[in-house]
């Protein structure tokens, strides 16, 4: 794949020399717009902003004017610096761009300006000063003001709630298109980030937080763009694809990046991927307790059978949570896992044998109605545990 870049000249003289923040703005057909929000830009940066910036267009497979325009704006406007990537995807542009960049921050925008420029600023200045890695604008912050659609809000929110279920991430907006990065941080994250598309934002978030890179989240002012060209069924499908392949990969140890003298403390020990341990503990106990209630259900009968394979089963699943799940080792908290371990199997077991009960009411309690009833029940059972198990028992901060 070859890349073309255009190094910024002023507006025709000698290139100028490397920026503190060089601000990226990735297109893909948008002549109707470029022009109009690269002024806008532009005139902020000249008048409010106080490090020595560049501005990066980066052209993603254009079919459009798109990058005759750019050439023309480049060629007129100072610290304009353009990069053609003859393939699309958003994340390949922004990669190409990044790592083409000398500046010392490297962020990105995108094109319809829907975040409020007055948030640039405090975006970039906790990089500049070192205090954090990462920076990231978030719309479901407090103090953020966003107008949008319900549809989009919607989305959003689901979207950033089913990240929190699977990784425990404390950031809380992965796709708001206003972010920021420490070049040197950048040159070792982006060459680990397999998406090239729209999953790329919550790739290299999920990447930063597992390696214990600090991320600064900032409230920001958005509109949503009526002729936004986000594909929602496709990209919300290729967004659960990434969610899964990422989840994979931290089960498999995979993801732990070398930062030399920049690298912070890591994350605590179960976090990212938990989901991965979580379904497979969760399936070998349920098919061990559905076989151990089948075979003593004729002498016990089912209350008891089921009260008894339900008890077993629960407190080795409750072990192998502690141990392989969430990485809880040695006596430090134990006990208190142990006993809330045991409020969560208490509702199960309740779930359960009221399915039972159900299942005598409609028709005495047959073996396949009372399978049925207890699926439902155990999957019942199941979202308790998944949503308790990180928020109550093992939360972060708890004994390890």
């Amino acid at each position: 794949m070859s890349v073309a870049l255009i190094p910024e000249t002023g507006a025709s003289g000698p290139a100028l020399a490397p920026p503190v923040v060089d601000i990226v703005i990735p297109v893909y057909n948008e002549a109707a717009h470029l022009s109009a929000s690269l002024h806008r830009l532009h005139r902020h940066l000249t008048h409010s902003f106080p490090f020595a910036w560049r501005i990066t267009i980066a052209d993603n497979a254009s079919a459009d004017a798109t990058w005759p325009i750019a050439v023309g704006l480049a060629a007129s406007m100072p610290n304009v610096r353009l990069v053609r990537v003859p393939d699309k995807g958003r994340g390949r542009a922004l990669r190409q761009a990044w790592l083409t960049s000398d500046a010392e921050v490297v962020a990105y925008m995108d094109v319809d300006l829907s975040t409020g420029l007055e948030a640039l600023l405090p975006l970039i200045a906790p990089l500049v000063s070192g205090h954090s890695d990462v920076a990231i604008g978030s719309r479901l912050s407090p103090g953020s003001r966003t107008v949008r659609g319900p549809k989009r809000e919607f989305i959003s929110r689901t979207y950033n709630r089913l990240i929190h279920l699977l990784f425990r991430n404390r950031f809380r907006d992965a796709q708001c298109g206003f972010k920021a990065v420490r070049a040197d941080i950048a040159r070792v994250l982006l060459p680990a980030i397999a998406d090239n598309n729209w999953f790329f934002d919550t790739e290299l978030l999920l990447l930063a937080e597992h390696n214990g890179l600090r991320i600064a989240e900032i409230p920001v002012d958005w509109v949503d763009d009526p002729d936004s060209r986000v594909q929602i069924v496709r990209t919300a499908r290729d967004d659960l694809r990434g969610l899964a392949r990422v989840a994979a990969s931290f089960w498999r140890g995979e993801g732990n990046l070398d930062f030399g003298m920049n690298t912070r403390s890591p994350v605590p020990a179960g976090t990212g991927g938990e989901i991965v341990t979580f379904g497979i503990v969760g399936a070998v106990s349920t098919l061990a307790t559905v076989a151990m209630f089948l075979v003593l259900r004729p002498t016990l009968g089912s209350l008891l059978a089921n009260a008894f394979a339900f008890t077993v089963v629960g407190i080795v699943n409750t072990a192998a949570n502690r141990r392989w799940t969430f990485g809880r080792r040695g006596t430090l908290g134990r006990r208190r896992e142990w006993l809330r371990s045991g409020g969560v199997h208490a509702a199960g077991l309740a779930t359960t044998t009221g399915a039972l009960l159900l299942a005598r009411l409609i028709d005495g309690g047959t073996v396949g109605t009372e399978l049925l009833l207890l699926a439902v029940a155990f999957s019942v059972a199941t979202a308790l545990r998944f949503l308790l198990l990180p928020a109550w028992i093992y939360r972060r901060g708890g004994g390890r």
